[in-house]
């Protein structure tokens, strides 16, 4: 059983180990470095970051449904979701989450920053759902691998601006992904093919303008609530089939 469990999940806990291991080394490398460095290795962060989400957003134009055009829908689909997500007072529960480990385990100066931004970045965006989808069916850990690498590098680069606080978001990644994982007999039952639907089209470029929310706030550009955003990817497959059938 413990095998089977490991073959499922072996993706997640190794980006867990990435990012604990990046946190580490972004600490040890803040006491060495002045701010003007610190602050350039966020921007550079913050800077893939944007073309990460302009490379999945691009996904929109693809996305049309009959007439409705991929980008409308994208509109919608993430108005609506960050609608959903104010009403539900996600970014205010995920700062409160940080808020509670950091007062736990006695964090300081951006703990609670380092956190949500943290759990955002590794947690938004496709890599995440396919990676651990492919592990869970197949046992095969190849793109969460590939994504552990980026979040153990990211992690360096927002722990020597954040803290400690990015380390924490290893929490979410476990929950998140490992979820997926276990569950995935079940949800592959419900996916199109990712090559050519639609849905997913719409899935990823709603989750890339996500990422350049996360990007821009990284910048210190702007202040997006990223997290409220959360449910767009959720309701993106509704909305999809209604404007399917309305346009046909």
């Amino acid at each position: 059983m413990f095998l089977d469990f490991w073959a499922k999940t072996s993706g997640t806990w190794i980006n867990v180990l990435t990012v604990c291991l990046g946190t580490v080394l972004g600490l040890l490398l803040s006491n060495r470095l002045p701010k003007p460095m610190q602050r350039v290795i966020t921007q550079g962060l913050g800077l893939i970051t944007l073309f990460i989400g302009f490379s999945m957003a691009g996904d929109l134009t693809r996305a049309n449904a009959g007439v409705v055009d991929g980008v409308i829908l994208g509109l919608l689909t993430l108005v609506s979701g960050g609608l959903m997500g104010e009403w539900w007072g996600l970014e205010e529960k995920l700062a409160g989450l940080g808020d509670w480990l950091k007062h736990r385990f006695k964090g300081q100066g951006r703990f609670t920053e380092g956190f949500v931004a943290a759990s955002l970045l590794f947690c938004v965006g496709p890599l995440a759902l396919i990676g651990s989808l492919d592990n869970g069916l197949r046992g095969e850990n190849t793109l969460l691998v590939l994504k552990a690498t980026m979040d153990g590098l990211a992690s360096i680069a927002l722990t020597s601006t954040y803290g400690i606080g990015v380390g924490f978001s290893a929490l979410t990644l476990l929950v998140y992904q490992g979820g997926i994982s276990l569950a995935a007999g079940t949800l592959t039952q419900f996916l199109p093919d990712p090559e050519t639907s639609p849905i997913v089209l719409l899935v990823t470029g709603v989750g890339g303008l996500m990422i350049l929310g996360i990007g821009l706030n990284l910048l210190e550009v702007s202040k997006i609530r990223v997290a409220s955003f959360l449910p767009a990817p959720f309701v993106a497959p509704l909305l999809y089939q209604i404007a399917f059938l309305l346009s046909s």
